[in-house]
């Protein structure tokens, strides 16, 4: 069976999530469906991560395994006219290797956190940002990013309903910059916690308006403690941008 690879692009607020579940509108299980649409196979649509409701993707990866071979701007163009009108798109299909896998084949994913820091509510950006109001200090929240790059127990940064073998991961950057009134963490690593990147970007946020200093960061990181943690980052500015093989 031929395999192919898809770089899926899509706006999360519809949907509770990549991942299909019972009676829930998901990006996977749409996915699923504009397969079947096109080709009468039923098989299901592997992605490279599971993102959570809210949660949008810039270049989220795909495999499906197809029972025939198809011309990939087909494959591309027909399931985007089974996928309207929700906000997913396929920004390409490409042909495969056989023992191509998007999940663990990934040797990296990228990810992007926007924040708005500003005093008014947002509208264009409503949904696809997350705003702060108060004044943030973005070079102080880098400085304490960096407590986090590394090899490290990331268990204060991990959902109570993560699946994860284990809380050891190694997170390869961490950035914080600013570019006006936005603020934009990037978080780089072979694979995160459920929560990883928003529980650490909410505790970023609390050293950006001064209520903890760098330092602060790294013995909440050394507590090893899920309630010594920041308020969770909503989904609304979260990203998956790009994922490396």
């Amino acid at each position: 069976m031929p395999r192919y690879k898809l770089t899926v692009e899509y706006d999360g607020r519809p949907f509770a999530g990549w991942q299909i579940q019972a009676d829930q509108l998901t990006v996977q299980g749409l996915l699923t469906s504009a397969v079947e649409a096109l080709s009468g196979d039923k098989t299901l649509v592997q992605g490279a991560g599971r993102t959570d409701a809210g949660v949008h993707a810039r270049a989220q990866i795909a495999h499906v395994d197809l029972t025939k071979e198809w011309d990939t701007d087909t494959i591309r163009d027909a399931l985007n006219a089974h996928l309207r009108p929700h906000p997913i798109a396929i920004l390409a299909a490409e042909r495969a290797a056989d023992d191509f896998n998007a999940r663990t084949s990934a040797i990296r994913r990228h990810y992007l956190y926007r924040i708005i820091n500003r005093r008014a509510d947002l509208t264009l950006e409503a949904g696809r940002a997350w705003r702060v109001p108060r004044p943030l200090d973005a070079a102080t929240m880098h400085a304490a990013a960096q407590r986090l790059v590394g090899k490290h127990d990331f268990t204060t940064f991990r959902s109570t309903e993560c699946q994860a073998k284990s809380p050891v991961k190694t997170l390869d950057i961490l950035k914080v910059e600013r570019s006006g009134k936005d603020v934009y963490v990037t978080a780089v690593a072979r694979s995160f916690l459920h929560n990883q990147v928003r529980s650490m970007v909410g505790s970023l946020v609390l050293v950006g308006e001064g209520k903890w200093a760098p330092d602060d960061l790294a013995k909440v990181l050394d507590a090893r403690d899920r309630t010594a943690c920041g308020a969770v980052a909503p989904p609304d500015g979260l990203y998956l941008m790009k994922v490396e093989y």
